[in-house]
């Protein structure tokens, strides 16, 4: 645990080692199921599939998100915990000076605060993959809840519950950090590229709102995660060991949940 006030070198020294750990771990230097999934060779099943196990991943963070906000260390943090509760259940973020808008259901603010904002139904997240998995053929009931998720989907559910919502505040946030740093990495893009293809092919009117928007958002919610860093260095709680390990483990986590896509996509193709 940090017991002195510590030095710009020393946040240096660990940030650059917590950048390294994200960056060199499998889940971003190799990913198969999204690089495959970005040549646009997914079919139907496989889409329908992809869908069905990140809307589970997606619904069941709002638990994770709740227990980040129960545990916060700080009035700060718990502040900026609830903006993204908030705003995963329906209030779109409102840029300074500008009132809150949703335009089409789908395109909504990447900036602001939910503070003095409104809550839309439809701007739900969850609610916009529902959108989204209509011309796929599913339906309210066949998304989001547990009972849908496979073994690997769950595990990295779980994970999210305990390490990214962990009570020790190191622990979660070192979660946070590897959690922001993955998602800003590229993902996202290679998702919608292969989507965007499917769409086309298939000439099915799907909507990509919810992955375009949060492409957008990754890199502010990568900042603020390096900001949030810079903060909480020097706090007397704060344990490089613990933040290290909560990190790691939050991305085998992820690393789970895609390899079990992967073995999903491979055990169909035999």
């Amino acid at each position: 645990m940090t017991l002195t006030a510590p030095t710009d070198t020393a946040l240096a020294t660990f940030r650059a080692r917590a950048e390294a750990l994200v960056d060199e771990h499998p889940v971003v230097t190799q990913n198969p199921y999204t690089r495959w999934f970005a040549t646009g060779a997914a079919t139907l099943d496989d889409v329908r599939h992809l869908t069905v196990q990140f809307s589970v991943f997606s619904h069941l963070f709002v638990e994770a998100q709740l227990r980040k906000v129960i545990n916060a260390p700080s009035l700060e943090a718990y502040h900026g915990g609830k903006e993204i509760l908030l705003n995963e259940l329906g209030v779109v973020f409102r840029p300074t000076g500008r009132p809150a808008e949703l335009a089409d259901g789908d395109v909504v603010a990447t900036e602001g605060s939910v503070e003095g904002s409104r809550y839309f139904h439809r701007a739900a997240h969850f609610e916009w993959l529902l959108r989204f998995a209509a011309p796929l053929g599913l339906g309210f009931e066949q998304l989001g809840r547990r009972r849908h998720g496979t073994p690997s989907t769950l595990y990295f559910c779980d994970e999210l519950l305990r390490v990214y919502g962990a009570d020790d505040p190191s622990t979660a946030e070192g979660a946070s950090f590897a959690v922001e740093r993955w998602a800003a990495a590229g993902f996202w893009k290679e998702l919608i590229a292969g989507l965007e293809q499917f769409r086309d092919s298939s000439g099915l009117a799907l909507p990509l709102g919810f992955w375009t928007w949060h492409d957008k958002v990754e890199d502010q919610h990568a900042q603020h995660t390096e900001d949030e860093l810079t903060e909480v260095y020097g706090e007397p709680w704060f344990d490089e060991r613990r933040f290290l390990a909560g990190a790691h483990e939050m991305l085998d986590g992820v690393h789970a949940f895609w390899s079990g896509l992967e073995a999903d996509r491979r055990r169909t193709r035999r």
